[in-house]
């Protein structure tokens, strides 16, 4: 990845994982945790662009999707955000924290058979985090951790469109399997930190919070986001 654009004054933190890791949960309290210091934080996630999510929703539930068209969708949807709503924050010196990056693109995609240097090219002018973190977790425990919450799996979450499984689960087991071993190949290029998503939460806090220290060093303080931790316009559109 190549950063084009000039350089951003706020920071660039992303978690990375497969369903049921814990990511999204720890990334929200971190920023908590970041927005009663004061900084200002902006929070998004993957597939939340309110212009391209509602005909995604509805091309998911159809089934029409292909690998291909899954994969321009999602860069579609990205990229709208990344323009729109991350970008301009950035410059002007937010904490971005984001559920999932260009990672989740590659290891899907590529899961689901697409060519992995065709893939990187559509995301080849997105600036590279600040931190990237893999949320380590084995498939079964992630499983169990659904099951728990009593999700119900949905077509594609479960990777049914590729595996050929009729089982929701069993599809989904393998699914997360494939996708955990692209992840670590990541992990071995070093694009993402491994994190131990297995420890208790508040654990793992206490470690994110020492690997974001040094990282917001130089970032300004900005007092009047003391408390607010997310912001309303791109939750919305979840």
């Amino acid at each position: 990845m190549q950063d084009h654009h000039h350089q951003p004054s706020g920071r660039l933190i992303v978690v990375e994982g497969t369903d049921g890791s814990g990511k999204s949960t720890a990334i929200e309290l971190l920023g908590k945790w970041l927005a009663a210091q004061g900084y200002p934080v902006y929070h998004t996630a993957w597939n939340s662009s309110p212009l391209i999510k509602p005909f995604m929703r509805q091309a998911k539930k159809k089934r029409w999707l292909g690998p291909a068209a899954f994969s321009l969708l999602h860069a579609s949807d990205f990229h709208d955000r990344l323009n729109r709503l991350i970008l301009p924050r950035l410059q002007a010196g937010f904490i971005v924290l984001a559920d999932r990056w260009v990672y989740t693109a590659w290891v899907r995609d590529h899961v689901r058979g697409l060519d992995l240097e065709w893939v990187k090219a559509l995301y080849e002018d997105v600036p590279q985090p600040d931190l990237a973190i893999y949320f380590s977790t084995p498939p079964d425990i992630a499983v169990a951790r659904l099951k728990h919450a009593t999700r119900e799996l949905k077509y594609y979450e479960s990777g049914q469109d590729i595996s050929g499984l009729h089982d929701p689960w069993s599809s989904f087991l393998w699914f997360q399997e494939q996708m955990r071993q692209s992840y670590l190949a990541l992990t071995e290029q070093g694009f993402l930190q491994v994190f131990d998503a297995t420890l208790p939460i508040r654990e793992q806090q206490k470690i994110l919070r020492s690997w974001l220290k040094p990282i917001l060093e130089g970032v300004p303080l900005m007092p009047q986001f003391l408390g607010s931790s997310q912001d309303q316009a791109n939750r919305e559109s979840n």
